[in-house]
């Protein structure tokens, strides 16, 4: 199910020197960028959630309907479409804007911003690789609900759910304080 995706060694992320003596000010871009990041940690978790209730049969499908009905994201969606194709075409956006805009200014600073930039691109073609795969298991879930189509599901999920947290994580450590010291917010 995902034994051919190209996974990146967490170990081997360039670092950039952290900044030092930032303003208020200077802070509000990488707070910015995880409050965003953080709006997608919660949904991650109550997804979680409901995933491993499901598993021990201790959500009915009408409590998962009911229990992501209140998730943001989830209205948000259902305002405009496709939970699923809507979520991909955002976190494909704001990839390709970083990967268009944001990076190549950042790699214009300094070697070190420059890998950091090539790294975060690299994990930019993961999370796409698993977000695609997510929609597939999903959309056979849906055309032949089984144990082993949930199973895939789950894998699929879990893998999304781990890489995902690191990247987010590591994108806010590495470039967080650099968005607003360099005028990039």
């Amino acid at each position: 199910m995902i034994l051919d995706i190209g996974f990146l060694d967490d170990a081997t992320r360039p670092v950039v020197p952290r900044l030092q003596g930032l303003t208020p000010a200077q802070r509000a871009g990488g707070e910015h960028l995880k409050a965003v990041h953080d709006h997608l940690r919660d949904n991650m978790k109550t997804i979680r959630v409901l995933i491993d209730r499901a598993v021990e049969g201790l959500a009915s499908e009408e409590d998962v309907a009911s229990e992501t009905a209140s998730l943001a994201m989830v209205a948000n969606f259902r305002r405009f479409g496709n939970l699923c194709g809507q979520h991909c075409q955002i976190v494909d956006a704001h990839h390709s804007i970083e990967d268009a805009h944001l990076f190549p200014v950042l790699a214009a600073i300094s070697d070190g911003y420059r890998k950091v930039a090539e790294r975060l691109e690299a994990e930019h073609v993961v999370v796409h690789d698993l977000l695609e795969r997510q929609i597939d298991t999903l959309n056979a879930l849906v055309r032949e609900p089984s144990a082993s189509r949930f199973a895939d599901a789950r894998t699929v999920f879990d893998a999304l759910e781990r890489v995902l947290a690191s990247h987010l994580g590591y994108e806010e450590d590495q470039i967080g304080d650099a968005l607003g010291y360099y005028g990039l917010a």
